[in-house]
């Protein structure tokens, strides 16, 4: 009769073998061997928008974002508006004159600008590109115009988030609470509000912020972030 026995294995038995016996034993039998390289590489660093309405928490959501989360840059808006009180340059804005904001402009420094309340606001291009380059996401706090003009700009390439409060009276609530503002002027800032919120629709997420609930509405800006992270097909902003 002929010889039946079977081949033996190249793999040693597993009960008496080490895990690097057993490991090199595979890449012998396969003929090459596992690569170290992430399964994944890092993800794309994110452009992300946050707006919404007036009154809304904007600054109040930034804050404390900016407290839980690290790897972010918060881009600082340039703007020909006057400081107020407790303000500071180069941490809550970049305060020029008008003269040089529109100098800006001429020169293609900003990513977007806009008229705001008579006053100009603008996003200088020279932080998004450094601090992506680092590895950080980007977060650009702005209004509704320029969250409009940046979605023209940017497209799908950056993630929009847009913030409300929990009810249309809860926001006027707080609108009237601020007291920095005329009748006349609060009238217009609320006529405004109201328009505003209608343009939720062309954002890509809302985020409710809701009175006394800060935590809970940064928490669920976070998992919008680690979502995109997660995600198969990753946002490349372009500028």
């Amino acid at each position: 009769m002929g010889n039946t026995s079977k081949p033996k294995s190249a793999i040693p038995q597993l009960e008496k073998a080490s895990k690097t016996e057993l490991l090199r034993a595979v890449e012998t039998s396969l003929g090459s061997s596992f690569s170290t390289d992430p399964i994944r590489p890092p993800p794309n660093p994110l452009l992300i928008v946050i707006s919404g309405p007036s009154g809304v928490g904007k600054d109040a959501v930034i804050k404390k974002l900016r407290e839980v989360r690290e790897n972010l840059h918060f881009v600082v808006t340039a703007t020909s508006r006057q400081m107020r009180p407790g303000e500071v340059d180069g941490k809550d804005y970049y305060f020029v004159s008008k003269e040089e904001f529109l100098s800006m402009v001429e020169r293609d420094e900003l990513l977007e600008y806009a008229l705001v309340y008579g006053d100009y606001k603008g996003i200088p291009k020279k932080q998004i590109k450094e601090f992506a380059g680092k590895g950080y996401d980007i977060v650009l706090r702005v209004d509704i115009q320029g969250a409009r003009t940046l979605r023209r700009i940017l497209g799908n390439s950056a993630v929009f988030i847009f913030l409300v409060a929990e009810t249309e009276l809860e926001l006027v609530k707080r609108l009237i609470d601020r007291k920095t503002e005329t009748a006349e002027s609060l009238l217009v800032r609320i006529a405004t509000a109201r328009e505003e919120v209608t343009h939720a629709e062309n954002f890509d997420y809302i985020v409710v912020n809701a009175e006394g609930k800060l935590d809970s509405a940064v928490k669920l800006v976070e998992s919008i972030i680690d979502a995109e992270k997660a995600k198969v097909r990753q946002r490349k902003p372009v500028l």
